[in-house]
């Protein structure tokens, strides 16, 4: 109690201004007393209007008083302040607006630090003493101070929700459970408490043990990453040496044609002139003995004529003919064209094995694959620009728009000959290998359409099944048609069934081998899925079977 009287005694000896300690205190006519300082420069502010009033009960004072020093009162404080009286709690112990404060404070309210379930009322350390010193009050429940303490109360019977109702699943009051919910299932508070309390920390554990999981998973991928740059990192530096040694090979070998190809010219051409200036001498000895002979043969005299003047077999014999033999398309063309060829080769070798290096590098996938597109506006994210490749294409197939639409012709094609040409079977292939995820789709006008895709190795020439789409195990074609559909892989036919359309959509995810067929009309609907491995890149294919018929890849948008 000691402890509540020095409470009231720095309650009654503050000043309501400074809410300090009296320092020099005044007492004004009305009773109130302030710091000197205090009230003065409140009545400073006050001068203009020429009414001084005190801050508390707003008595009004004119003219402005004359403030003497209460004696007794400054005496009442210095002995307090030597017997223990404290200074009054700093402004930041005053409750503000989001603050709970005390219910028993008088004037300006200290901030709860506690709040009772029992009395449903908040108290400060001053006031909630009596919770730590009564027997009977020790057996209150305290919990961190609370504004909704008034939520405890029953709105009908204004008593303590101290029961709860697991049929209706809210807070009662005793008279509740005896009233409105009478028959319903109804336990303390306390005991609800207990079970979901249990509840919870069963919902805890699994969360925490869910946070530990995906820590774990988290660590786990940032390790993948940094494996994954490592690798990668390596890799690159790996390809660029392999790719500066095969650049640095062939300049090396640029450099020795060229220095070849120089030096046999140089050998040429100085046989060629040395022949040339043989020659050149022999016209000039030749022209000397003409000139003898034709001034010989202007020779008047008879006798001199004959004495000087050679036999006929002498001058023949003098006079060989031509000697020189041109080789005809014996010049460095000819290296040109094995140049070329190489070039081709070259070409050909660095495609094919890009496309492996390709299929290795999308091979790389530490993540299981995202799940299928659903709508058409999902499949079209991952459309592929496809051509034909005229290569491939039998001799009666006629490429047109840019390669990208295929007819059935009844003559025969002006294509040269090349070993990627489908002899027998009216049937072509893209120039675009497909790896990673892709989409098409194929418009066909007519009696039906192969929609394919098959390895680049099938077998291109003859009758045999080993080339024909589907009736081996390099190539998957679906076989779409008016009237019937049937999907073929390695010889084994699947009957399909769908809406009619002149339209098939393609999906392709190469990595997670899937390989799904759609009729596209004004939706899309599933034809064929296959789950497969896929082991190399993929070529779309179409074939044909009737004169006159059309398929076009299509420019989807």
């Amino acid at each position: 109690m000691a402890q509540k009287g020095a409470q009231l005694d720095r309650e009654s000896f503050s000043c309501s201004i400074c809410l300090d300690l009296l320092k020099d205190p005044v007492t004004l006519h009305c009773g109130h007393s302030y710091c000197r300082n205090c009230i003065k420069a409140h009545w400073d502010g006050e001068d203009q209007k020429g009414i001084h009033s005190c801050p508390q009960c707003r008595q009004t004072f004119i003219p402005r008083p004359v403030l003497g020093k209460n004696t007794m009162l400054a005496d009442l404080v210095e002995q307090l302040k030597k017997t223990g009286l404290q200074a009054a709690p700093a402004d930041h112990c005053y409750a503000g607006p989001e603050d709970v404060a005390c219910d028993v404070c008088s004037g300006r309210k200290l901030r709860a630090i506690k709040s009772c379930l029992v009395c449903l009322a908040s108290y400060c350390e001053n006031h909630l003493q009596p919770h730590y010193d009564s027997p009977p009050l020790r057996k209150h429940k305290l919990v961190e101070p609370s504004k909704n303490l008034q939520e405890n109360i029953c709105s009908l019977h204004d008593e303590v929700m101290k029961m709860f109702c697991r049929t209706d699943q809210k807070s009662i009051c005793y008279l509740c459970s005896l009233d409105e919910h009478k028959g319903h299932d109804t336990v303390s508070a306390a005991a609800e408490r207990t079970e979901r309390q249990r509840e919870l920390e069963g919902s805890r554990q699994q969360i925490q043990q869910r946070v530990q999981d995906r820590e774990k998973d988290v660590k786990l991928l940032q390790q993948e990453v940094e494996a994954i740059n490592q690798s990668a990192d390596k890799t690159v530096e790996h390809s660029e040496k392999i790719f500066t040694e095969l650049i640095r090979l062939l300049q090396k070998r640029s450099s020795e044609v060229k220095q070849q190809i120089r030096s046999q010219q140089e050998t040429e051409v100085s046989r060629v002139k040395e022949l040339q200036e043989k020659l050149e001498q022999e016209i000039t000895e030749l022209k000397r003995k003409d000139a003898e002979l034709q001034q010989l043969s202007d020779t008047e005299d008879h006798t001199q004529f004959l004495q000087n003047c050679p036999s006929v077999s002498a001058l023949r014999e003098s006079t060989p003919s031509s000697s020189i033999k041109i080789r005809p398309l014996r010049h460095f063309e000819a290296v040109t064209a094995a140049v070329s060829e190489l070039r081709e080769k070259l070409q050909d070798i660095l495609r094919e094995e890009w496309t492996n290096i390709s299929l290795r590098v999308t091979a790389v996938d530490v993540l299981l694959s995202e799940p299928e597109p659903k709508s058409r506006a999902d499949f079209l994210k991952y459309s592929c620009e496809i051509t034909l490749d005229p290569n491939t294409a039998n001799r009666q197939l006629l490429l047109s728009e840019r390669n990208r639409k295929v007819t059935l012709m009844n003559q025969l094609q002006s294509y040269s000959d090349h070993p990627g040409r489908f002899t027998e079977w009216f049937q072509v292939l893209s120039r675009e290998s497909l790896t990673g995820r892709c989409y098409w789709e194929v418009e066909w006008r007519g009696g039906g359409v192969v929609v394919a895709v098959a390895y680049k190795n099938i077998s291109r020439a003859g009758r045999g099944i080993e080339c024909v789409f589907g009736y081996n195990d390099k190539s998957w074609a679906l076989y779409w048609g008016p009237n019937s559909s049937t999907f073929w892989y390695n010889n084994i036919q699947t009957s399909i069934s769908g809406p009619a359309s002149s339209r098939v959509g393609v999906y392709l995810d190469h990595r997670a081998g899937i390989l799904s067929f759609y009729s596209v009309s004004g939706t899309m609907t599933l034809l064929h899925r296959v789950q497969t491995t896929f082991t190399q890149p993929l070529y779309a294919g179409i074939y044909i079977y009737y004169y006159g018929d059309t398929a076009e890849l299509c420019k989807v948008e």
